[in-house]
């Protein structure tokens, strides 16, 4: 078959697309990002901006569609999870693919309690008022040896020296992706039921720092104590989420998600067993199949940190311009007089350098344009200690070491490069 993968590069829809590519399926991922896809087999395509025309032309040879997109902020849930989704819809009734699979999300259909579940239900009457044989996966929190998203904050809470209680927040059924994906296989079978919805639950319920304990003993860290949070400080640290959203960052810790918290996620999975006969597996026994490594440790540990080094990192390129332009004014036009810079020439200099740092700063928090300021803040690193070798090499011998820090900080900016990507 030829299958089209809508978040084929996301975590459930690349796991999907590794299982179908290695049965002998030819698929088709289409995502924003390609994250090393290239060719036949990826379609850079943004859901959120598509009509039915953008989707007519791709869908010529395929067999069927799986749609495994979906957001957490902001107007793109709408444009996700409905326009777009609806037009992906129209345009396989158009081109005659009758098979289309979606993965919607756990008690969307019960209590629509956010707009995360409610675009995620309209979505789900958008498909079925389409003449297609679509079949509807609602998944609990999904988890496996990779990890995205709600999945990953587990593990990046798992890592913490305390273990966070959110208050109100309801139970969790946990699936593992494995079962997830055999029964999207199950589905693609010819003569597989159609115009069915299901809920993909695992077999135990737990609260949410339950889950959080579960993962922290799969990697191997001795129990820490739990601490619960009043609930001012969990609703502080939901509207953080959402500023750093602002941001374009894609974070799970946002006021959508404490609503969904809240509700829980849970359902029967009776039904998805005698639909398609599998039986889901406790997530506790898949773990224990497969014992974590120091990549799964280290993994968790740096998404914990991820926040504070860009945070940190930004912050300290722009506080370090408003020093300069400031109370570090007389300093810094001292240390260019040593150097034999005078007058406008060094005016120009200190406040050149004072709105770059600015600038990089500003970058460095603003996801889409964070790669470019952490390249602009590594090169002016360097170009710094060329400049005040050149013109002022007693800073080497500064007892505060200005000249030797700079050396800390560019490793940092190297470790910032290094974990940016989200998936």
């Amino acid at each position: 078959m030829r299958i089209l993968i809508v978040g084929g590069t996301g975590f459930i829809g690349s796991a999907i697309s590794a299982r179908l590519t290695v049965e002998g399926h030819e698929c088709v991922s289409v995502s924003r990002s390609s994250t090393g896809l290239k060719g036949d087999h990826h379609a850079p395509l943004d859901l959120a901006q598509t009509t039915q025309a953008d989707w007519r032309p791709m869908l010529k040879g395929i067999d069927a569609v799986i749609n495994a997109a979906g957001a957490m902020h902001g107007r793109e849930m709408q444009e996700v999870h409905i326009s777009g989704s609806g037009a992906l819809y129209a345009a396989c009734e158009a081109e005659r693919v009758r098979r289309v699979i979606l993965l919607s999300a756990i008690g969307a259909n019960r209590d629509a309690v956010s707009v995360f579940s409610r675009t995620k239900r309209d979505g789900e009457i958008a498909l079925t008022s389409c003449d297609l044989d679509w079949v509807i996966l609602r998944p609990s929190v999904v988890m496996g040896r990779a990890a995205y998203g709600g999945s990953a904050l587990l593990r990046g809470l798992a890592s913490l020296p305390v273990l966070p209680v959110m208050p109100d927040t309801a139970p969790i059924q946990p699936v593992d992706i494995g079962d997830v994906v055999e029964t999207v296989v199950f589905f693609l079978r010819p003569g597989a039921p159609s115009r069915i919805a299901l809920d993909l639950a695992g077999p135990r319920q737990m609260i949410f720092s339950d889950a959080v304990a579960l993962l922290r003993r799969w990697l191997r860290w001795q129990p820490v104590r739990r601490l619960n949070l009043p609930s001012w400080a969990a609703s502080t640290f939901y509207q953080m989420g959402d500023v750093v959203q602002l941001l374009g960052w894609r974070t799970p810790i946002n006021t959508t998600a404490q609503a969904e918290m809240r509700r829980g996620a849970t359902g029967d999975p009776d039904p998805w067993y005698r639909t398609t006969g599998i039986r889901p597996r406790d997530i506790e026994a898949v773990f224990a199949s497969e014992p974590s490594s120091v990549q799964e440790r280290w993994f968790a540990r740096l998404y914990a940190l991820k926040p504070l080094i860009f945070g940190i990192f930004g912050l300290f390129w722009i506080v370090t311009g408003i020093i300069s332009l400031g109370p570090g004014w007389e300093i810094g036009m001292s240390l260019l007089r040593e150097g034999g810079l005078e007058g406008n020439i060094a005016v120009l200099t200190v406040v050149a350098g004072a709105l770059a740092d600015i600038v990089i700063g500003l970058a460095i928090l603003f996801r889409p344009f964070s790669r470019y300021g952490l390249w602009a803040a590594l090169i002016i690193s360097l170009v710094y200690i060329v400049i005040g070798t050149t013109l002022v090499p007693s800073l080497w011998r500064d007892p505060l070491g200005p000249m030797l820090k700079i050396w800390p900080v560019l490793m940092l900016n190297l470790v910032a490069m290094a974990i940016r990507e989200d998936r």
